[in-house]
């Protein structure tokens, strides 16, 4: 349940600054990271900040937009609305990526080089971490592939293998393989989109595998199967983009 700033209100000091709005931002992530703001404070008004911080409405509005942006808050609508602090989800690096590619600063073969040495890690902590829960959620996982395939929905399909990858990655526990996991999916969902999904069915042969090798903890055996598997995706995908042409 979010909670008022009177509750537990961290002290602003007053802006002397030429770029103001860099300052207040600044100041907001600080209290922030200090645990002295926490994810479902929400800030002090527009007009109250100011007053605080002795700047504008203008630059105080222009850094709560910022760290909206950055992902850091979120704007709340209504009689309990304002700025609100937002737990972080990893979204940024996800949108990061997607920008990278789109704009041409990743190549489709360093794209795959960074899921497979990503892809490396993922999987051999998955093997130490998971558990029976998580192996019946990814054998869900592909049942739950095969029962679109078996519908002619093959998009439904990729989307539902892709998400094979971001349950394994939550299998390891950690934040940031799963935010660059998420990421890398995403740029993946952007060639699915632009190029259409694979027709062919290798994947479950090789997810049955893979699988198998998880349930024995052979971490060496699940991570070549793996990487197998995705650099058979990236010559699929690299043969429908050179067949378009320059980009």
């Amino acid at each position: 349940m979010s909670t008022s700033p009177a509750d537990h209100e961290p002290g602003f000091e007053r802006i002397q600054t030429t770029r103001a709005f860099e300052e207040v931002s600044a100041q907001i992530r600080r209290r922030v990271i200090h645990g002295q703001l926490r994810a479902g404070d929400r800030l002090p008004s527009e007009r109250d900040l100011a007053l605080k911080l002795g700047v504008s409405r203008n630059t105080v509005r222009e850094a709560l937009r910022g760290l909206e942006m950055a992902g850091v808050l979120r704007s709340m609508k209504g009689t309990a609305g304002g700025a609100c602090v937002v737990a972080p989800d990893g979204q940024l690096v996800s949108t990061a990526l997607q920008d990278m590619f789109q704009l041409g600063s990743v190549t489709p073969a360093q794209l795959t080089e960074a899921r497979l040495l990503i892809t490396e890690n993922v999987v051999r902590l998955a093997c130490e971490r998971l558990d029976e829960a998580a192996l019946q959620a990814l054998e869900d996982n592909v049942k739950a592939s095969r029962q679109a395939s078996d519908a002619g929905d093959l998009a439904a399909r990729s989307r539902i293998n892709m998400e094979f990858h971001k349950l394994l990655a939550a299998q390891t526990g950690n934040p940031v393989f799963v935010a660059i996991m998420n990421g890398l999916i995403a740029v993946m969902h952007n060639f699915m989109e632009t190029l259409g999904p694979p027709t062919g069915n290798e994947v479950y042969a090789s997810r049955k595998r893979f699988i198998a090798h998880l349930r024995r903890r052979d971490a060496d055996a699940a991570i070549a199967e793996m990487a197998r598997f995705l650099r058979g995706t990236h010559r699929h995908y690299l043969s429908k983009l050179e067949s378009r042409g320059p980009r």
